[in-house]
């Protein structure tokens, strides 16, 4: 448990929604039946991976705007949303609007600099721009600056019958303090605290004290909460693949098992020109994984968690999973459903 030995605060799930691209609308609702299934068993929120061109979630404002018909009580966040693929201006307004229709239970996270796979849509994003395009801290920024309210205009104008507000509309008081920044590096973890911004953390990191995973996030962790101006206020995530097997078929947990096992090569060896490292992916009875994780420094520190599904499974496996996280794994952690609100501290 976190280090002062309070329960896990809050307990969600991550997915990136994929799809058949046969059959895109049964994978979008096999999606939002997942979301409905976590609020019925208690999860505190839900969070949206981004991919482009790919047959996983391209857009998350539209599937959380269908998820706000179709839910009370659970927070949906994006995990994250790469701000230099965007305008910050119009997802000023989709996400405001989006937060309006969720009753304040938006939690929208990015990253800043060049997006992942770039290369392959970039000529499709910016034909004529691209050059010209500044992917860095500031345009996450003057997003954030928006969504707060800063002027867009200075002077409210009315033109014939129609008037202007001076700010982006509409206007959704608390979304810009419930905003989040995916770090992957102490440099980034420091940014995040001194500009406001929750923190997520994931099964990525940089390599930048040896090659232990949790080493390492837990460094970030601590230099982000020593940069925050509010620790005590600060909102820590963390990310992990996990997979609890308590009521898994035989089939399942060989599946499982096997999955887990195809991807364990990478872990503990630093890839490509950014040293990343990634997590060993977490499969057992959950309160096997509970013990792994109490033992997890990057854990120790996180306030509440978004465990990521795994990419590729059923319907019936995500049914499963969600279920022993919220009954069994949950539980394990200390972690009780309804305990704590859903749109802030």
């Amino acid at each position: 448990m976190p280090l002062d030995g309070r329960p896990l605060e809050r307990l969600g799930f991550l997915t990136i929604g994929s799809f058949d691209p046969a059959r895109p609308r049964l994978g979008h609702e096999e999606t939002l039946r997942v979301i409905e299934r976590a609020e019925a068993l208690g999860f505190d929120s839900a969070w949206l991976r981004h991919r482009h061109v790919q047959h996983g979630i391209s857009s998350p404002v539209a599937l959380m705007a269908a998820a706000s018909q179709r839910t009370s009580r659970i927070a949906l966040g994006t995990a994250v949303t790469p701000i230099g693929a965007e305008n910050p201006f119009r997802l000023a307004e989709d996400l405001a609007t989006v937060d309006v229709l969720l009753g304040a239970r938006l939690n929208p996270g990015f990253s800043s600099g060049t997006p992942m796979h770039y290369d392959l849509y970039r000529d499709a994003l910016y034909p004529d721009t691209a050059e010209q395009e500044d992917f860095g801290d500031a345009r996450l920024l003057r997003f954030r600056d928006l969504v707060r309210g800063d002027p867009v205009v200075e002077v409210a104008e009315q033109r014939g019958i129609e008037e202007f507000a001076t700010t982006v509309q509409p206007q959704s008081p608390g979304l810009a303090d419930r905003l989040w920044y995916g770090t992957g590096s102490t440099r980034s973890a420091v940014w995040a605290a001194r500009n406001g911004f929750h923190l997520l953390t994931s099964s990525v990191t940089r390599s930048e004290i040896g090659t232990d995973f949790a080493t390492n996030q837990r460094a970030q962790v601590d230099a982000y909460l020593e940069a925050h101006p509010s620790p005590a206020t600060a909102r820590v995530s963390q990310g992990l693949v996990v997979i609890p097997t308590d009521t898994a078929t035989p089939e399942q947990e060989a599946r499982y098992r096997a999955y887990v096992e195809g991807r364990a090569g990478r872990v503990g060896v630093p890839m490509g020109p950014g040293k990343l490292l990634f997590a060993a992916d977490l499969v057992g009875t959950s309160a096997e994984i509970a013990d792994r994780l109490r033992a997890d420094a990057g854990y120790q520190v996180a306030t509440e968690v978004a465990f990521a599904l795994p990419f590729s499974f059923e319907a019936e496996d995500y049914a499963q999973i969600i279920t022993d996280m919220a009954e069994r794994l949950g539980p394990a952690l200390g972690w009780a459903r309804g305990t704590v609100a859903t749109t802030g501290r």
